[in-house]
């Protein structure tokens, strides 16, 4: 299967609502929507929305690699075009996946598979829990909380590190109080505190329900994390801290418990799975997770959720497991007052990819 045509299409999508972290705070995404035509007529789709707060490249490298990628791509089979790809993540790594993500989906079609299907080579869940994704800890209240429960979500992402210490540890257990049993909250600090902080707010928080905290240090040092997550009643997580390789030394002995994984950062889908794999086989759990992407970037990441969820995953003493199913941060459709297409929407807490072979994207006109 040749490739026709590259289309590349700017955007920017404002946002409802400011998403604010400790990292920083943003209105709108831009980035870009490639689309690449096959001489058969199919056309495959990849996002291209660089944010360096979450480890990719900025928007003029982001620019200039696409240029760069698709430059002599027309004329080229499909898989010419991914070997022709450098190695994951490289220095561009969110203009990387668009590429990707665009060629699998035209392979993905011409084989008659849905995306999550053939990244796995094997049958593929068809739906994924997600978690609720309210915002900024010292913005919602109870109210918005039990809304979100009454959707069908069990698990509750919460921002974190945006206010004094004290002050969020007394808004979560004001929070946990009102929600019903069963109900976990997670919790993402975007690396605001030394370790002396996060220290103490671990262990404040020690009889909450939390499912887990995700990036509690300004500087990630191994040694600290480990003590921390020895210390901690619940899982710690890495995000942008985290190794993008498999061959990285921190698998030998990893300090946390779970990894946090954005294929704009780790260079496309399947750098991703392949990063998932090996991280299982140290122990570690995985959440796919975006940053209010588009319906395009969404549908990839769901599909990379979906072909994880039924993998199995080693206990660190080495015994395989049946995979206990995650909640990953993918219900972030509406925090966008617009869209590039019909992105994904929770049902049940639950995100179902659509029918039919590839990714699934079609985009508005």
């Amino acid at each position: 299967m040749r490739l026709a045509a590259a289309r590349l299409q700017p955007y920017a999508l404002p946002l409802r609502a400011a998403w604010r972290t400790a990292a920083g705070a943003f209105v709108e995404r831009r980035g870009w929507l490639l689309r690449l035509a096959s001489v058969d007529g199919l056309h495959g789709h990849g996002d291209c929305a660089p944010l360096p707060a979450s480890g990719t490249e900025d928007a003029a490298r982001a620019e200039a690699a696409l240029a760069a990628l698709l430059r002599g791509i027309v004329g080229r089979t499909v898989s010419e075009a991914l070997a022709a790809l450098p190695p994951a993540p490289g220095d561009a790594p969110a203009a990387r996946c668009a590429v990707e993500c665009a060629l699998l989906d035209l392979a993905a079609q011409a084989a008659g598979h849905p995306l999550a299907e053939a990244l796995r080579g094997a049958p593929a869940a068809r739906s994924v829990a997600v978690n609720a994704a309210p915002g900024a800890l010292i913005d919602v209240d109870a109210a918005t909380l039990r809304a979100a429960v009454a959707q069908g979500f069990t698990v509750l992402k919460l921002k974190v590190g945006t206010a004094p210490p004290g002050q969020e540890i007394a808004r979560l257990r004001t929070l946990a109080a009102a929600l019903p049993a069963g109900v976990r909250l997670r919790l993402d600090a975007n690396r605001a505190w030394p370790a002396s902080v996060a220290a103490e707010f671990i262990a404040a928080c020690g009889d909450l329900p939390l499912d887990m905290l995700e990036e509690p240090l300004a500087d990630p040092r191994a040694d600290a994390l480990a003590d921390l997550q020895a210390a901690a009643a619940f899982p710690l997580a890495l995000d942008e801290s985290a190794p993008c390789r498999p061959d990285d030394p921190f698998f030998a002995a990893p300090p946390v418990r779970r990894l946090v994984l954005k294929p704009p950062r780790l260079g496309g889908l399947r750098p991703a799975l392949a990063l998932a794999r090996h991280a299982a086989g140290a122990g570690l759990a995985c959440v796919v997770t975006g940053s209010i992407d588009s319906a395009c970037g969404l549908l990839a990441a769901t599909h990379l959720a979906a072909a994880l969820a039924l993998e199995a995953t080693p206990t660190r003493d080495g015994q395989r497991t049946a995979s206990q199913e995650l909640a990953h941060g993918l219900a972030t459709a509406g925090w966008l007052a617009a869209d590039l297409g019909q992105a994904p929407r929770a049902r049940d807490g639950r995100l179902h990819l659509p029918a039919g072979p590839g990714l699934g994207f079609r985009p508005d006109a």
